[in-house]
């Protein structure tokens, strides 16, 4: 069964400026979406935290299911 995973919906303004940014950098929106939020997280404890849950689902210590509050 697959699992389903939280999408936050974006506001149509940013999916706006997603657009004309990832037009300008020639790259698809999906791609700039996952690299700005990317950078906005590493090294923050909620990053540190997922990766933590990554790491343990990897070494088979059971199913972890992300949270969202």
């Amino acid at each position: 069964m697959p699992q389903k995973h939280y999408t936050p919906p974006l506001s149509r303004f940013l999916v706006c400026a997603l657009h004309h940014e990832a037009k300008a950098r020639k790259i698809p929106m999906t791609r700039l979406a996952q690299q700005l939020v990317e950078a906005g997280l590493r090294n923050t404890p909620g990053w540190q935290q997922a990766t933590a849950q990554q790491e343990t689902m990897r070494l088979g210590e059971g199913i972890v299911e992300y949270h969202t509050k």
